[in-house]
Order: structure tokens, then C-alpha cells, then sequence
């Protein structure tokens, strides 16, 4: 008589492993589009620079504009896949409570953002906003319900950090006065509309266009303010081509890859991971705009690199006890 097979043993679910298995692929790949939208936001501190060198707009208008053209992209492809879709997701009150925290959220951070850029400088702002949002959200995830981060991620926070101060903070240098210190506060209000975003865009289920909805309704909670300050608009062309692939790809493009991994990452996760964006905006800065990096600042650099490694080594080649992300 021939022993039963694993698969036929009693208490054994034969679909166990291929869900697992299933989990463990679309964490993978959530975590990679997540890569893909931290380096493609990497490349927008460098199109701001040209775009502002090559116009008068303001922070307010580059932040409006991003948002805007984002939108039209993003409203463009909703429509030509129209007939792809099969039917649509019933919105209900607490994901339109979502979709609203979103737009508010990103509207909040890229206004706050340029503005703390403009009185701060780059390398502050970039610092303070980046650094302190996987803070934030590491704690609005543990207030939410969705457990305390694990150790795993916490020592990845830990040397992301510490590579992020050397990375950017090397070359801020000490400075005083009440620009800097307005900006490192509205650099921090960056840090909690991204916090904002990362939390509640994650919990809108698949099948709705959160990224659509985010950017449309971020372009008009700015309107009124960009209509009151007078909206200027650019004429020449070098800064039209670099203001309409800011729109296109580290906001449409990366937006949208972001709110699709984070469906399947966990948010403190996701943060961690985005802290990619300095590092890329930095190399873009040393090719293109002639600056050297420091060795502590080529630490800093491998710091970062390591801790994102180490979470996809670590965290991402595990099955998730939970599924989905916050």
C-alpha cells in the first residue's frame, strides 16, 4: 500500500504554497515598482532647477503645472482604456474619504515642497522632507492599527537615515536665519502631505484611478491660490519641453507605478524605498550640473543602497503574514 502523497495528507491545504507563492511574487513586484517611481521622482529636483532657470514661475506655479499636466495624462489613458475595463469598483464613503486625503495630500506636498526648496535650498528641504516621512508613516501605520514596524524595517530606517544625512546633509553646511528656519518647517509639512498620500493611497483597492483622482484633485485645491497670485506661463521652449515631462513622467508615470506597489507593500516599507530619490537626484546633479560628491556623501550614498537591499532581501524574499499594504 503506497503512502499518501503530501498534497492528500489530512490538515494539508493543497493551495497553500501556490497562494503563498502568488503573495510573495506580487510583494516582489510592487517592491520594484516602487523602485521605478523613487528614481523616476529623482529626476524632477533637476527639471525644476531648468524649469525655473528658463521662466519666472514661481514655486507655486511648477507645483500647479506638474499637478495639472499630470492630471490631463492621467484623465487621457483613463479614457482610451475605457473599453478595456469590464466594470467599474463601487466607491463608497471611506475610500472617497481616501481619494480626498490623497488629493489634499499631494497638493500639500508639492506646494510646501518647492516653497521650502526656494527659502531652504535643496539640500535642506530634500533632507528634512524625505527623511522625516518614513518616520511619519512608520508611526501613522502603528496609530492605524497596522502593527508596529518590524525590527527589519527598522534597522533599514535606521542606516537609510544615516545614509540620507550623509548623502544630502554633508554639503548643507550650518546656516541660520528665519528662511531656514521656515523652510525646515514647511519641508516638514511636505514630509506629512507625503506621509498622507502613502497612507491613504494605499488602502484604495485596486480598479480605482487614485493616481487620476489624486492629481485632479491636488491641481484644484492649488487653483484659487494660483489664480490669486497671478499664474505666469512660460514661453520658451527648452522650459516647456522640461515642465511637460515633469508632468508626464515623475508625476504621472511615477505616481501611478506608486500607488500600484504600494497595494501589495506595506507603507513604512514604500518610504524607506523612496529615499532612492535623493540618491538619483544627486548622481543627475553630479552629470549634469558638474558637482562633486564628498566621500562622506559617497558613503551616505552606499548607506542608502544597502538598506534598501537589505529590505528586499530580507523582508520582500519572506511571505507576508499580512496581506496587502496599509
Amino acid at each position: 500500500m503506497s503512502t499518501p502523497s503530501p498534497a492528500a495528507a489530512p490538515g494539508r491545504d493543497p493551495l497553500a504554497r501556490p497562494h503563498r507563492g502568488a503573495a510573495e511574487a506580487a510583494r516582489r513586484r510592487g517592491f520594484l515598482l516602487v523602485v521605478l517611481a523613487a528614481l523616476c521622482w529623482g529626476t524632477s529636483g533637476l527639471s525644476g532647477r531648468v524649469v525655473a532657470d528658463r521662466s519666472d514661475l514661481s514655486s507655486l506655479d511648477i507645483a500647479w503645472y506638474r499637478l495639472a499636466i499630470g492630471a490631463v495624462v492621467l484623465l487621457a489613458a483613463w479614457l482610451l482604456t475605457a473599453r478595456r475595463r469590464t466594470g467599474g469598483v463601487p466607491v463608497g464613503r471611506p475610500v472617497a474619504l481616501r481619494l480626498v486625503l490623497v488629493g489634499a495630500g499631494l497638493a500639500a506636498y508639492q506646494l510646501a515642497y518647492f516653497s521650502a526648496v526656494a527659502r531652504a535650498g535643496v539640500s535642506i528641504a530634500t533632507l528634512v522632507a524625505l527623511g522625516l516621512a518614513p518616520l511619519l508613516i512608520a508611526v501613522g501605520s502603528a496609530l492605524l492599527g497596522h502593527g508596529r514596524p518590524s525590527r527589519t524595517t527598522l534597522a533599514a530606517l535606521v542606516v537609510a537615515l544615516a545614509g540620507l544625512v550623509l548623502l544630502v546633509g554633508v554639503s548643507a553646511g550650518v546656516d541660520g536665519g528665519t528662511a531656514v528656519l521656515l523652510g525646515t518647517l514647511l519641508a516638514a509639512g511636505s514630509a506629512l502631505g507625503y506621509a498622507v498620500v502613502t497612507l491613504a493611497g494605499g488602502g484604495v483597492p485596486a480598479g480605482v484611478p487614485v493616481t487620476l483622482v489624486g492629481f485632479a484633485g491636488g491641481a484644484l485645491l492649488l487653483t484659487p491660490a494660483v489664480l490669486a497670485a497671478g499664474i505666469a506661463v512660460p514661453t520658451d521652449p527648452g522650459a516647456i519641453a522640461v515642465l511637460l515631462y515633469l508632468g508626464l513622467v515623475p508625476s504621472a508615470l511615477a505616481y501611478g507605478l506608486f500607488f500600484t506597489g504600494v497595494r501589495t507593500v506595506p507603507g513604512p516599507v514604500a518610504s524607506i524605498v523612496t529615499l532612492l530619490e535623493p540618491l538619483t537626484a544627486t548622481a543627475l546633479a553630479t552629470a549634469f550640473l558638474g558637482e562633486r560628491l564628498a566621500p562622506a556623501a559617497v558613503a551616505g550614498g552606499a548607506l542608502l543602497l544597502a538598506a534598501v537591499a537589505g529590505l528586499y532581501l530580507r523582508e520582500l524574499g519572506r511571505a507576508p503574514e499580512v496581506e496587502g499594504g496599509v
